[in-house]
């Protein structure tokens, strides 16, 4: 990750279209890559049960071929997500966080992908269960160096 990036809440709002775009073609990816992992698992299974099988090489390689290239997809993504110094939390639900300094501390302000804007933040230590409404501090918040 970009090394002790931080954000205000409006230059995190401004970067929404971008991430929201990058996640969704993670995410995408990630359901691509869980489908055919489903796929070649039946396949070996049904392979084992009957003792034997002809398979279509060319359509399992060809699968095999689409799931490497979602995986390069989703590194790719996610190594442009961590350059601008945001943290990709929970890839299924796509939770990011954004370090944000508030009265000399970091907090996260935390966005997942289907919301409209960023609504929460929570401290380093808590995590999405200890989501809080953004408040008049983080509101108010400009440019500082943390402590």
């Amino acid at each position: 990750m970009a090394k002790d990036k931080t954000f205000t809440l409006e230059e995190a709002h401004k970067l929404l279209p971008v991430l929201r775009s990058l996640l969704r073609r993670s995410m995408e990816g990630k359901g691509l890559i869980e489908k055919v992992e489903k796929e070649l698992q039946d396949l070996k299974h049904h392979i084992l049960l009957s003792g034997g099988l002809m398979v279509d090489v060319a359509a399992v390689a060809r699968r095999k071929a689409e799931r490497d290239k979602a995986f390069q997809e989703i590194k790719d993504a996610l190594a442009e997500i961590d350059a601008i110094g945001v943290q990709v939390k929970d890839l299924d639900i796509g939770l990011l966080d954004f370090p944000c300094v508030v009265e000399g501390e970091i907090v996260l302000l935390c966005w997942k992908y289907g919301e409209e804007k960023i609504e929460f933040w929570h401290g380093m230590e808590e995590g999405f269960q200890g989501r809080k409404p953004i408040d008049e501090r983080i509101l108010r918040g400009k440019k500082e160096k943390p402590n």
